[in-house]
């Protein structure tokens, strides 16, 4: 046997498909620097002699209560803007509909150029209440835009050869989007998600103006009340939030893409 000869062994297969030390590094990076500033917070925040409203607020009960509040409206924007973004956007790339694109998304523009805080606001008034539900619907009129956008782009741009080809194995135009254009739309259509997901986090925080609680809530009132500690920890707390939730996007970005794109 050649001393040039390649080792075909499944031993040495599973060695070469193995991450190197610098990709390992890379995704750790992110999860070990916000826990050095969690860290960071933690000594801070006990190294300081709080007073009666400061520890009303710097409990574990009250800050529990709060994340969990602002995850949960985080969570269901989103959710909400995949359910109507994405199949609003795949209507929009059929041929019956298409005329119809310029309008919805002219629509959509108007929901993302109104600044957050007015949408946070209009939502109350209208309804005539407060709470969860206004600012949801505040949050998924200003971040339905990028996904709709990118789910049309991400269809627009598929070979239109790759989808006669399906055509013309006979394929129906059902199999067709679900097994060709859908596929090579996802790193896009993930994209426009991950960037609505992170300004949902950090818009969030504009619910505690109407009584739905957030993270905002440290920030408010640790300005109002001149409470330093109170706000450093609503501000350290929501960009950790934020950062943390854009890395796992990042890595569900990375196991969703379809194998060869």
């Amino acid at each position: 046997m050649s001393e040039h000869a390649q080792d075909t062994s499944p031993a040495a297969g599973g060695l070469a498909s193995l991450p190197g030390l610098p990709t390992v590094l890379n995704y750790l990076a992110t999860p070990l620097f916000l826990t050095g500033v969690c860290v960071w917070l933690y000594v801070y925040v006990q190294g300081k002699e709080l007073d009666s409203i400061e520890r009303r607020t710097l409990n574990q009960e009250f800050l529990t209560e709060k994340l969990r509040e602002h995850v949960t409206l985080a969570a269901a924007a989103t959710v909400a803007v995949i359910a109507i973004a994405v199949p609003l956007g795949i209507l929009l790339t059929r041929p019956a509909l298409r005329r119809l694109s310029p309008l919805v998304i002219g629509i959509a523009n108007i929901g993302q150029a109104i600044p957050s805080v007015g949408l946070v606001f209009f939502f109350p008034v209208v309804m005539a209440q407060v709470g969860f539900r206004p600012v949801l619907y505040a949050l998924v009129i200003h971040t339905s835009l990028g996904v709709l956008r990118n789910t049309m782009v991400g269809l627009g741009q598929v070979d239109r050869n790759l989808i006669e080809a399906g055509r013309g194995m006979g394929m129906t135009k059902l199999r067709v989007l679900l097994r060709i254009e859908l596929p090579l739309a996802v790193p896009i259509i993930l994209a426009g998600v991950r960037t609505a997901l992170i300004l949902n986090v950090a818009t969030a925080t504009l619910g505690t103006f109407i009584n739905a609680g957030t993270l905002g809530d440290f920030i408010v009132n640790g300005h109002d009340l001149n409470r330093d500690p109170v706000l450093i920890t609503g501000g350290v707390l929501t960009a950790v939030l934020a950062l943390g939730i854009d890395w796992f996007a990042g890595i569900a970005e990375r196991v969703l893409r379809p194998r060869g794109l």
